[in-house]
C-alpha cells in the first residue's frame, strides 16, 4: 500500500461521509477548511499531513492516544513505516485489562471522526503520518513499561546505578530527547544508555536519538506519574467523598476573598497615586519598587506583584509622565494610575470583581514568576517581558475546567488534579507540572473563583461558555456571594469604628473620610483621629454634620470622647486660613498669628507679616499648610473668595498610552453555515472530477472551450438547445478557483444562470470570470 493509495483511501472513505459527519470534522480541525478544500480529495491529502495530524493530536486524552498508538502499532507493514489495516477487534484485545472494551471502540470511533483513522472495523487504517498526532516519539503506551504500576516504576529507578539515574535525571529536568552513538542496536551493552534502553527506562528512537518516558520523568521529578497500566480516567476524589463545607460556605468564602482583593487592590492604586513607582530600563516594574508598595500598603510582596500584573493588563496603571508631579518627582518615566483607574474605584463590587477575575482568565502572563530567578539568576521583575505565556489563559481554564469534573464543594486533591490534568492533556504534561497547578489554584483562590480546594459557585459560572448572557449570569453569582452591605457600624469608646461587614458605597465614602482602616476583613475596624477628623473638615464637612452621621449610622450610642475630639479638632480648625499669594497666612485673632510667626515653621516658610492678622510667604499652599501643623496649628485652605477648599490629596495619574489587548482564538473556527458553504463547493467540485465529457461521436460541435469568449458561448447556447449538462471552471470575486456541474437554464447580460446539478440550487456565473466549458454526457 502506498501513500497514494492511502490518500485515495481516505478520500473515498470522506466521500461517502454525510455532511453532518463533516461539519463535525472540520469543526474538530478547523486548520482542514482554511482555504475551502476543491474536493474531498484535497481534504484528505490535508487530513494525512504530519502537520494537520499534529493540530488533531492536541485534544486527544490518553485513551485516545493508547488507541491510536496500539493502531499503529499494530499496523506496521514489513517497511516498517506504511501503516497496514488492522481490526478493531485485535485494538481491542491489545488493550484488554487496561480499559473497557466499550470505551475503546467510542474513541476508535472519535478517532474516525477526525479521520486520523478510517475503514471498515477489519480493516482499519491510519494514515503514514498519523504518529505526529502523539504527544511523544516513542510507543510507550504499547512498550516494554504499558504495563507496569507506578510502585514499580518507582522500585526500577530506585534500584539504578549513579551513572543511569543521573542520565535520567537530566532528561527528565530538560527535554526528553537525548542524542547518543550508544543508542544503536550494535551498541557496547554494557554502556549506561544502552542498559536503561535493554531496561526499557529509555526508548530508541534510531541509533542516535533515545526519548525519556514520561511516566519515568515524572517520577524523578517527584509529580503523579501517568498511570499507562490502568488507561481509565482518574477519579478526583473517592466515590464516598463527602463535602466538608456547604455550598453556601464556600460561597462565603469566596466573597471573603473578594473583598480583600478589592480592598487590596485599592490601596495598591492609592500608594501609585501618591508615589509613583520607577520604571526600569527594560521597562519593568524592580523588587525595590515592589518591596515599598508593600510595606505602605502593609501586604506581602507576592501579592502585590499579582495586583500589579492584573491592573497593568487593565490598564489601570500604566508607564508615563505622572500629572500633577509627586513630590519626588524626577521628570522621568514612572507606573502610576490612569483615569480609567478612577472609574473602576466608582464600580459596584461585583463589577470591580469581574473585571479582575476577568482579565487573570485573560491574561498571557505569569505573575508568581516575579521574582523567582531567570537563566542568568536575576530576580525577575514585574511587568517583564520575560512573564509572557500565551498558553497561561488557556492552562488556567483547563485547570478550571477539569476542577469542575469534581462533585460540587467536595475539596480536590492537588496530586489528584494533576493526575486528571495529565490524562485529559497528555501532550502538555510538562506544562501541567505540581508546582504550576499550585499557583493557579493559589491566584484562583485570591480571586474568589476557588475556596476549600473546591470549585466556588463563581468559579462555575465563569468557565460556564454555554448559556447566553455570561456577563449577567456571572455577576449574578458574584452578588449572591458577595457579604450583604451594610450601613451601619458600632462606634467604641476608644475611637474605633467596627464595620460587620462590607460598607454600602454612600457609607464607605463617609466613614473612609473621617477614619482610617486599622484592620480589614470581614468585619473591619476604622479609627477616629485628630489628623482623620482634621481630613474631613478639610473636605468641607463640619462638625454638626460629623456628629450627625455618627448618631445616624452607630448601632451604639455615639461615645463622649468621641464627640469632644471632633468639637475639639473643629474649634482649632480654620482659625488660621491659607491662600495664594504665593500663598498668605489670615487669623481673625492676632495673638494666633503672632504664635505662627515665634515658631521654628516661620523661618522654614520665610514668612511676613503685613498685618497683625495677615501674613505671606513664597512657599507653594501645599507646603505651608503641611509646615503649620507639623508645628501644632490646624490651618484650612481656602479660594480666592474665602471658601474653605478640598486639600485631599488625589494622587497622580498618567495618561493611557497602550489600548488593552483584546484575547483572540487560539484557532477560529467557522460557523456551520460557513462549512455547509465550503462542503457545498468540495461536493460540486467531486461531481465535476467525476463527470463524463461528451464523446464526439455523439457531439459534432466541439465539446470544450476554454475562456468566457465566442466559443464558450456557443458551447453554452449549444448546451441549452440540446438540454445537455456543463463543467464550468469558474473564478470568483476573491480569486477562488472552482469547478461546478450544472444544468443551464438561461444565457444573458453576461450571466450564465444555471442550477448545481447535486444541490438544485440556481447559481449566476460571470461570462468573463469562466476560464473553461466542458459539455457533459447526459
Amino acid at each position: 500500500m502506498s501513500a497514494d493509495d492511502q490518500g485515495s483511501s481516505l478520500a473515498d472513505d470522506l466521500a461517502l461521509r454525510s455532511d453532518d459527519e463533516l461539519i463535525a470534522l472540520l469543526t474538530a480541525r478547523p486548520d482542514l477548511a482554511s482555504p475551502p478544500p476543491a474536493g474531498t480529495a484535497v481534504l484528505a491529502s490535508r487530513a494525512l499531513a504530519a502537520a494537520s495530524s499534529a493540530l488533531a493530536g492536541e485534544d486527544l486524552d490518553l485513551l485516545s492516544v493508547a488507541v491510536l498508538e496500539q493502531t499503529i502499532s499494530l499496523g506496521i507493514g514489513a517497511s516498517g513505516r506504511i501503516p497496514a489495516p488492522t481490526s478493531v477487534k485485535a485494538v481491542v484485545a491489545e488493550l484488554s485489562g487496561r480499559v473497557d472494551a466499550d470505551e475503546v471502540v467510542a474513541r476508535i470511533h472519535l478517532l474516525r471522526s477526525r479521520a486520523l483513522l478510517w475503514g471498515p472495523d477489519d480493516a482499519l487504517v491510519t494514515g503514514a503520518h498519523a504518529s505526529a498526532a502523539l504527544p511523544w516519539r516513542a510507543h510507550h503506551l504499547t512498550g516494554p513499561l504499558a504495563r507496569q504500576t507506578p510502585d514499580e516504576l518507582r522500585r526500577q529507578t530506585d534500584d539504578l546505578g549513579e551513572r543511569e539515574r543521573s542520565l535520567l535525571e537530566t532528561l527528565s529536568r530538560g527535554p526528553a530527547l537525548g542524542r547518543s552513538r550508544d543508542a544503536a542496536r550494535d551498541a557496547d551493552p554494557a554502556a549506561p544508555v544502552a542498559r536503561l534502553i535493554a531496561a526499557g527506562l529509555l526508548a530508541r528512537i534510531d541509533d542516535q536519538t533515545v526519548e525519556l518516558p514520561p511516566m519515568v520523568g515524572q517520577i524523578l521529578r517527584g509529580e503523579p506519574p501517568l498511570r499507562t497500566d490502568d488507561l481509565r480516567p482518574p477519579e478526583l476524589h473517592d466515590a464516598a467523598a463527602k463535602r466538608r463545607f456547604s455550598h453556601s460556605a464556600i460561597d462565603a468564602a469566596a466573597g471573603g476573598e473578594a473583598i480583600e482583593l478589592l480592598r487590596h487592590t485599592t490601596a495598591v492604586i492609592r500608594a501609585l497615586g501618591v508615589t509613583p513607582a520607577s520604571v526600569l530600563r527594560s521597562g519593568a516594574l524592580g523588587v525595590r519598587e515592589l518591596r515599598r508598595i508593600a510595606k505602605v500598603t502593609g501586604l506581602e510582596q507576592q501579592r502585590v506583584s499579582f495586583i500589579v500584573e492584573l491592573l497593568a493588563y487593565l490598564r489601570f496603571i500604566d508607564a508615563g509622565f505622572p500629572d500633577p508631579p509627586p513630590a519626588a518627582d524626577t521628570g522621568e518615566l514612572a507606573f502610576a494610575p490612569t483615569t480609567a483607574a478612577d472609574g473602576w474605584l466608582h464600580h459596584a463590587p461585583d463589577r470591580q470583581w469581574w473585571s479582575l477575575a476577568g482579565a487573570w482568565l485573560e491574561m498571557p502572563r505569569r505573575a508568581w514568576q516575579v521574582g523567582e530567578p531567570d537563566r542568568d539568576g536575576n530576580a525577575l521583575a514585574a511587568l517583564s517581558g520575560e512573564l509572557h505565556d500565551s498558553y497561561a489563559p488557556i492552562q488556567r481554564r483547563a485547570i478550571l475546567e477539569t476542577l469542575a469534573g469534581a462533585t460540587r464543594s467536595v475539596p480536590v486533591d492537588t496530586d489528584a488534579l494533576v493526575a486528571a490534568l495529565h490524562w485529559h492533556h497528555p501532550r502538555q504534561i510538562r506544562r501541567f507540572s505540581r508546582r504550576i497547578v499550585d499557583e493557579t489554584l493559589r491566584e484562583a483562590r485570591e480571586l474568589g473563583i476557588v475556596a476549600h480546594a473546591a470549585l466556588t459557585g463563581v468559579g462555575r459560572a465563569v468557565i460556564d461558555d454555554s448559556e447566553e448572557h455570561t456577563e449577567t449570569r456571572i455577576l449574578t453569582a458574584m452578588r449572591a456571594a458577595l457579604p450583604e452591605p451594610v450601613d451601619h457600624f458600632l462606634a467604641q469608646a476608644d475611637l474605633t469604628l467596627t464595620v460587620p461587614g462590607p460598607m454600602t458605597p454612600e457609607l464607605a465614602e463617609q466613614v473612609e473620610l473621617v477614619a482610617d482602616l486599622e484592620s480589614g476583613g470581614a468585619a473591619s475596624v476604622y479609627r477616629v483621629s485628630e489628623s482623620s477628623v482634621r481630613r474631613a473638615l478639610d473636605a468641607g464637612r463640619s462638625s454638626s454634620e460629623l456628629l450627625t452621621m455618627f448618631t445616624t449610622h452607630s448601632s451604639t450610642p455615639v461615645p463622649q470622647s468621641l464627640t469632644y475630639l471632633i468639637e475639639d479638632v473643629a474649634r482649632k480648625h480654620g482659625q488660621l486660613r491659607v491662600g495664594v499669594a504665593s500663598a498668605f497666612i489670615r487669623c481673625e485673632d492676632p495673638t494666633t498669628l503672632a504664635a505662627v510667626l515665634r515658631s521654628d515653621a516661620a523661618d522654614h516658610l520665610a514668612l511676613r507679616a503685613l498685618a497683625p492678622t495677615v501674613a505671606v510667604s513664597p512657599a507653594d499652599v501645599r507646603d505651608v499648610i503641611d509646615r503649620l501643623r507639623a508645628a501644632g496649628f490646624a490651618p484650612a485652605g481656602e479660594d480666592s473668595s474665602g471658601t474653605l477648599v478640598d486639600l485631599r490629596e488625589r494622587g497622580s495619574r498618567v495618561n493611557v498610552t497602550r489600548q488593552r489587548r483584546q484575547p483572540q482564538p487560539r484557532r477560529p473556527v467557522p460557523s456551520s453555515d460557513q462549512l455547509r458553504t465550503v462542503i457545498s463547493r468540495m461536493r460540486s467540485q467531486d461531481r465535476a472530477a467525476t463527470a463524463r465529457p461528451a464523446s464526439k461521436e455523439t457531439s459534432a460541435a466541439p465539446v470544450r472551450a476554454s475562456g468566457g469568449g465566442e466559443s464558450a458561448t456557443a458551447l453554452i447556447q449549444l448546451a441549452l438547445r440540446v438540454n445537455r449538462r456543463l463543467r464550468v471552471d469558474y473564478v470568483d470575486a476573491h480569486g477562488s478557483a472552482t469547478r461546478h456541474v450544472v444544468m443551464p437554464r438561461t444565457l444573458g447580460a453576461g450571466q450564465l444562470v444555471a442550477v448545481d446539478s447535486g444541490s438544485e440550487e440556481e447559481q449566476r456565473f460571470s461570462l468573463h470570470r469562466i476560464t473553461s466549458v466542458e459539455l457533459l454526457d447526459g
